[in-house]
């Protein structure tokens, strides 16, 4: 059985593109399993040679590896800690990277809202929203959400999250099958 084991996780390592070290505990911290992994490489596969056929996804910004094409999408899994939730869509709207969502950030965010649902509001209307919106989250008074506060206002209102969660991805492997591994190991048997 080890050596089964130590082939698929070589296997699954080099498909990840990267160390053998670094690509276990990627899986390891991963509420994907195996099989849903090799459904997302053909779904990776498929999006990454659409443009340019190179192994990755690229956008105008920069490339997506297939490493965090599936560290993001575990993200979204059903099976996805809450808490995991909160913190990712704390880092997204933390857009500075400054450990809290600030002012700015904030209108950025109610202005993308708004721009994705095709609405228009006025100016004021559009700073009423931000107002109100620190004066519930900001607990403490300084001006920004931090996390803590943040988890206090998902907590309040969870459908801030609710985006947070693909059902289907607990299904993806009957959209992709002929990646689906028959193998007698369990993911929670992978040791490498």
């Amino acid at each position: 059985m080890k050596s089964i084991t130590s082939c698929f996780c070589l296997s699954k390592a080099n498909m990840l593109q990267g160390s053998i070290t670094t690509q276990f505990l990627l899986l390891r911290r991963l509420v994907i399993n195996m099989n849903e992994v090799e459904a997302l490489q053909s779904l990776f596969e498929q999006l990454s040679s659409s443009i340019i056929d190179d192994g990755r996804i690229h956008r105008k910004n920069g490339v997506i590896e297939f490493g965090e094409f599936v560290r993001t999408l575990n993200i979204f899994h059903p099976d996805t800690p809450q808490q995991d939730k909160i913190a990712f869509a704390f880092n997204l709207y933390d857009l500075r990277h400054t450990g809290y969502i600030e002012r700015e950030e904030l209108k950025d965010m109610v202005l993308a809202t708004l721009r994705e649902s095709e609405l228009s509001l006025s100016e004021d209307d559009v700073e009423a929203i931000v107002d109100k919106t620190l004066q519930e989250a900001d607990l403490n008074g300084d001006g920004k959400i931090d996390l803590e506060e943040w988890k206090k206002l998902v907590a309040k209102y969870p459908s801030l999250t609710k985006n947070m969660t693909l059902p289907h991805l607990r299904e993806i492997t009957l959209a992709f099958p002929n990646f689906v591994m028959e193998t007698e190991v369990v993911d929670s048997e992978l040791v490498c």
